[in-house]
């Protein structure tokens, strides 16, 4: 056995063996995997393994078709079958809702240029004569949908890694994994110590385990769960081709040929956890105890829409463990608290995305940062401070159990809620607030006025709290509006080599002189927006920054990335203090009743701070809004929230103050074409693409990111980022929806949408190839799967010189 490698990775499953074969595939040889048991222990072996492509997110999509066109390439390279059975998929929709979702689906599937399409229900009974289309109000039908074999396709990463010059250590444990001071690491097994460089952990059931011993946790259950297997069904064995599968998510089961009978699973309501504390070192091939009863009703509406399913006999059941995240997403990436650490933990499709998992985390590892954001799979978006046991489990059965939900936009998920909350919740519920959950803390998204129940419709469609948010929007832009936004990760950075540090970690100058801000984009290794800040000099070495609250971990990283000086601290202040967002053309005349500053434009204009008594509070009070309105954000210590509240509503009762949130204010950004981390900025996109390379200043010396843009800062644009009108009056863009030209070519995508109830407007926000971005011209942006007609604006509809922002 080798004692130094540049990667060990913990972990002997699908995931595992796809990163140590794509880490040789980006040339690193010098690496092995680690496998307590026999390849494909765990969860790996018993999986249905179907595949798929699409997803409702984008990225996640490209992963997926990645994955399935690899499997093929994988037998011509290794000789080792994967057992790739592609007869097809075909999708029923039972419910106006689904119809919507598969139209969706179609629509993206034009854009990434793959084959999945409608098609007739007597073109799906001759596909599937099995099935029994009553009620069904659309199909469709992916031609590349299906299954592949759970041993072979692992065996034939495996196998291609070796090929490829790693080792693989069957029947190896890892008993410990001790940091040295370098931020390398020693890896300990029963059979001898391995020093490496980098570790990852892909220990899939047993991730919890290996990251404990590391010193962290993972936000993580495993679950029972059930699929069966039937004896031969005649109409089966009697076919000259293979069956494509069923995806009935209405019916909540999944079912598909397997030899000459059917595999059938669901996802129950009545979930069972298995193993909470830890899975046992010494579990392996074994199987659960079969427990069919559980399924039963999933079962009965299977066997109605295959009736031959109700008279087939049972040949096997499989009830194996499976371990999931907080949102059934992978959590993927470094730890940002240590150095040279990576997890790929909690996949549950992993037969969809082994492949894409594995190049995007070897390319993380070798080349500093993946191709494509996958912020939503961030281990970085959970933090363990309110990630807890308890709220991971109420997580994971409510994932378990919605497994085949249509998940609508702007959903919110009540379970494991509330995790955190302000000392203001309270209020704030009175007020009639309809809370959303912000990287754990609760926050108000709108507000139900009197007489209306606070709580949420979903759809697809425009529902009924459209109508209030409407009203907060018109009352904030006509009077004064106040919106919490205490969720921004809110940063302090004191000391002589405060500035001196900023100014290598963002890529704007930073400012020198007291009660000046900057906004300023933070650069990735490829030269993309990693993220954007404000950042406000309190005094002599003091400086405020503010940036995106569910980056707040994930931005760890890049802050670490540059040493801290000795003589200079670094204090995250999300928790301790809290802010409002006072917007509106009337919003200096409340903040001249509760404090004796000069608030003229001539002493405090837009982008300045200053230290000030409000209502009798010490306050950083910054000339900002991100409403794209007169406005100001005023930051108080937590304990001072409530009363900085209820003084606001006091002092403004009648200036016509109203509660904003989050909704609203989303509406009011994009009617500024103010783009928003996480959306329109991304490691992915360049500056040049969104608008923030004026911010960048080459000529202030070195800092994060710097080379990297250097390299791509002349190259022409591969898109631009857009802002449309669309002709659309039930349903408005809400991210993610292809932009067609008027040929049908593809040419783009949303990234953001709201209805604008300033300009009486549907918007959108998106990326459009540079050649087609033309102002005036005319497009077609599908929504609810329907084209509809979309205008690319030269300027914002709402306040474009500024003037109200500056005024």
């Amino acid at each position: 056995m080798k004692t130094h490698v540049r990667v060990a990775v913990i972990g002997g499953g699908l995931v595992g063996c796809s990163i140590l074969y794509h880490l040789t595939k980006l040339g690193w040889k010098d690496v092995v995997l680690l496998e307590r048991d026999e390849l494909t222990s765990g969860s790996t072996w018993h999986a249905a393994a179907g595949i798929h492509g699409l997803h409702d997110n984008n990225n996640i999509s490209k992963l997926q078709y990645y994955t399935m066109k690899l499997y093929k390439e994988l037998e011509q390279e290794t000789g080792q079958g994967c057992g790739i059975f592609q007869p097809g998929s075909i999708y029923l929709a039972q419910t106006k809702d689904r119809e919507h979702q598969l139209r969706i689906q179609a629509a993206k599937a034009r854009y990434f240029d793959v084959d999945f399409h409608e098609v007739s229900i007597a073109e799906a009974k001759e596909l599937h004569p099995l099935v029994d289309f009553t009620g069904i109000r659309c199909a469709m039908f992916e031609q590349d949908g299906g299954n592949v074999d759970p041993s072979g396709v692992t065996h034939a990463y495996a196998q291609g890694a070796k090929q490829n010059g790693a080792e693989i250590y069957r029947f190896t444990p890892v008993v410990e994994t001790n940091q040295r001071e370098d931020g390398t690491w020693d890896v300990v097994t029963t059979k001898g110590t391995i020093h490496a460089e980098i570790v990852v952990n892909a220990a899939g059931l047993w991730g919890r385990e290996v990251a404990r011993m590391a010193g962290f946790e993972l936000p993580l259950m495993t679950m029972e769960h059930q699929y069966f297997v039937t004896e031969t069904i005649e109409e089966i064995a009697g076919m000259d081709r293979r069956l494509p599968s069923i995806a009935d998510r209405d019916g909540e089961y999944y079912l598909r040929q397997e030899g000459l009978g059917l595999l059938v699973g669901a996802y129950e309501k009545d979930g069972r956890f298995w193993a909470e504390d830890g899975t046992p070192m010494n579990f392996g091939h074994e199987l659960l105890p079969d427990d069919l009863d559980r399924i039963s009703d999933n079962i009965m509406r299977a066997c109605e829409r295959i009736p031959a399913l109700a008279e087939a006999g049972i040949k096997r059941v499989i009830n194996g463990p499976m371990i999931w995240s907080p949102d059934s997403s992978a959590l993927f990436g470094p730890v940002p608290e240590l150095k040279n650490y990576y997890c790929c933990n909690g996949i549950i499709p992993g037969f969809s995305q082994s492949g894409g998992l594995g190049s995007l985390l070897a390319q993380w590892i070798v080349e500093g940062e993946p191709e494509l954001d996958l912020f939503p799979w961030d281990m970085a978006r959970y933090d363990s401070a309110w990630a807890t046991k308890s709220f991971t489990k109420a997580r994971a059965l409510d994932c378990y159990a919605h497994r085949f939900k249509i998940h609508f936009p702007f959903e919110e998920r009540e379970a494991g809620r509330p995790a955190r909350m302000r000392p203001v919740y309270e209020r704030q519920k009175e007020k009639g607030a309809v809370f959303g959950l912000n990287y754990g803390w609760e926050h108000p998204l709108w507000y139900a006025p009197e007489g209306v129940e606070a709580i949420e419709d979903y759809g697809f469609e425009r529902q009924a709290w459209f109508k209030h948010v409407g009203n907060e929007c018109r009352a904030l832009r006509e009077a004064v509006g106040v919106i919490d936004v205490s969720n921004f990760a809110k940063y302090e950075i004191k000391g002589p080599g405060a500035h001196d540090w900023l100014d290598k970690v963002v890529a704007n100058r930073v400012p020198t002189i007291d009660g000046r801000s900057c906004l300023t984009p933070l650069l990735g290794k490829r030269g993309g927006i990693a993220g954007d800040f404000t950042i406000t000099k309190l005094a002599d070495d003091h400086y405020y920054m503010v940036g995106s609250g569910i980056a707040e971990r994930y931005h760890k990283r890049f802050f670490n990335a540059v040493p801290l000086p000795e003589d200079t601290t670094f204090d995250c202040l999300t928790e301790s203090w809290t802010g409002f967002n006072i917007a509106g053309p009337k919003a200096r005349d409340l903040m001249l009743r509760l404090t004796d500053e000069d608030l003229s434009n001539d002493s405090f204009r837009f982008m300045r701070s200053k230290v000030m008594t409000v209502a009798g509070i010490e306050a950083r009070v910054l000339r900002v809004s991100f409403t794209g309105d007169l406005g100001y954000e005023v930051y108080v210590p937590q304990e001072k929230q409530l009363a900085l509240y209820d003084a606001l509503f006091e002092a403004g009762t009648d200036l016509g103050i109203v509660p904003v949130g989050g909704r609203a204010l989303g509406s009011l950004r994009v009617e500024k074409g103010y783009g928003s981390w996480s959306r329109e900025y991304s490691p992915e996109y360049w500056p040049q693409e969104v608008g923030l390379d004026r911010l960048i200043k080459l000529d202030k010396g070195d800092f994060l990111g710097k080379d990297a843009y250097l390299a791509l800062k002349d190259k022409t644009p591969r898109e631009m980022l857009s802002l449309f009108e669309v002709n659309v009056t039930n349903a408005d863009a809400t991210g993610g929806e292809p932009i067609f030209a008027e040929d049908g070519t593809p040419v783009g995508r949303v990234s953001t949408g709201a209805y604008g109830f300033t300009c009486g407007k549907s918007l959108a926000l998106g990326f459009v190839k540079t050649e087609y971005h033309k102002p005036g011209d005319t497009f077609e942006i599908a929504i609810l799967g329907q084209p509809h007609k979309a205008v690319l604006l030269d300027k914002p509809p709402f306040d474009p010189d500024g003037e109200r922002l500056r005024g």
